[in-house]
């Protein structure tokens, strides 16, 4: 297997306790020519797909045939899909698929994010998704000697990264003292050295926003050398203020996004990381701009339109709440406890094995996610469209018989 790994990266990694055994690892994370095709099925879903051939590969294949004709309540998805205006500038450019940038698409993303979220457009870097800078900025600022630290439970990526690279994860439980929100202070506390503290806000899969003046303190007091990492995937569901602020004042901030929560581009794969120019200089340099500036051009035409689209964002949301509040009056009716949320999903607490029930749900064409180890009898569930969630009583309703 060859490393791709510059001898600049590779001189950075070791020096801050990596080894060369895991240079391969590194370069397989982060898509590298021939090694992507090592990485591990711990990474994620994504990872066991590139060796299609594979068993991770067949895996994967059953698991979406198993889906089809479902009600797909599993897997945070927008229930529709891009905003009409959106769909059109897309569209638009298909015909002009046969360039790579038939009019600077990538700038044109680059410029309309700074003009909505205020940050400078030396301060933004589009992705293919956020799963890349997500693992990526684990590879950048943690190491064998500084750790990470998230909520638990929270998007596991990171953890899957850290677990494939030997970095310590420090987990701090959500509280229900503390409404579920994620407890900074006691991030803090859990490892007062570590490289990145991870807040996903509104949090996957508890849909609970960290107030802002809580990831403030976070930056404020966090140790010299790290960096306070914010997944805003599902911001646009819970209509909160952004940490990007803090991006635009030059602290110590990465903020992500994606578009393919509210602006349902999931297939599409289109992210955002947000950051001062030397933390994104230090990201980029284990393999240039491979992985941030070659984008499909529909992704980028599609993804440009939907940012300015403030008046169809309002209107997603409410239809979002609405179903939502519904289905929670459901739950309420029939005796079940449930986390309140901020975004399109929420965790209800079966009181029995939560694979008993997706298994349940499932029966009945109903796809329902998956639970976390510290909560087994919890599942996650996403809010679809208010037929969705319709569908999701009627069956819960016969389960419950």
């Amino acid at each position: 297997m060859g490393i791709l790994l510059s001898k600049e990266s590779q001189e950075d990694l070791l020096e801050r306790g990596y080894s060369r055994r895991q240079f391969g690892r590194i370069s397989a994370l982060l898509g590298l020519g021939s090694a992507a095709m090592a990485a591990s099925p711990l990474l994620s879903r994504t990872a066991a797909a590139k060796s299609a051939a594979g068993a991770g590969g067949k895996a994967q294949i059953e698991e979406i045939q198993s889906k089809v004709g479902m009600v797909r309540l599993g897997s945070n998805e927008c229930w529709t899909g891009p905003f009409p205006a959106a769909a059109q500038a897309g569209a638009a450019m298909v015909p002009y698929g046969n360039r790579y940038e038939p009019s600077d698409l990538r700038s044109q993303l680059i410029q309309t994010v700074s003009q909505v979220e205020k940050v400078p457009e030396t301060h933004i870097l589009p992705w293919p998704g956020s799963s890349d800078p997500l693992s990526r900025t684990v590879v950048t600022f943690c190491s064998p000697t500084r750790g990470l630290v998230t909520a638990d439970p929270t998007f596991e990526s990171s953890w899957r990264t850290a677990a494939w690279l030997g970095v310590k994860v420090t987990k701090v439980p959500l509280r229900a003292e503390n409404k579920y929100v994620t407890d900074v202070k006691a991030m803090l506390a859990a490892d007062p050295n570590a490289g990145i503290y991870y807040v996903c806000s509104p949090n996957n899969p508890t849909g609970t926003v960290t107030p802002l003046a809580d990831i403030k303190w976070l930056v404020a007091h966090k140790p010299a050398g790290s960096i306070v990492l914010v997944d805003e995937a599902y911001i646009h569901f819970a209509g909160a203020p952004s940490a990007a602020k803090l991006v635009a004042e030059n602290k110590d901030v990465v903020v992500l996004r994606t578009f393919s929560k509210l602006f349902g581009m999931a297939g599409l794969r289109l992210g955002l990381s947000m950051a001062r120019p030397d933390l994104h200089a230090k990201m980029m340099r284990y393999d240039g701009a491979s992985q941030s500036g070659t984008l499909s051009i529909v992704a980028l035409a599609t993804g440009t339109s939907s940012l300015t689209q403030s008046a169809a964002i309002v209107e997603r949301r409410n239809q979002m709440i609405a179903a939502r509040e519904e289905t929670f009056a459901h739950l309420k009716k029939r005796g079940l406890t449930y986390l309140p949320s901020n975004a399109n999903m929420f965790m209800v607490d079966w009181k029995q094995p939560a694979q008993t029930m997706r298994d349940a749900f499932a029966s009945r064409k109903v796809d329902i996610g998956r639970s976390w180890p510290i909560w087994p009898t919890m599942s996650r569930v996403t809010v679809g469209s208010a037929e969705d969630m319709k569908a999701f009583c009627a069956a819960l309703d016969q389960i419950m018989v």
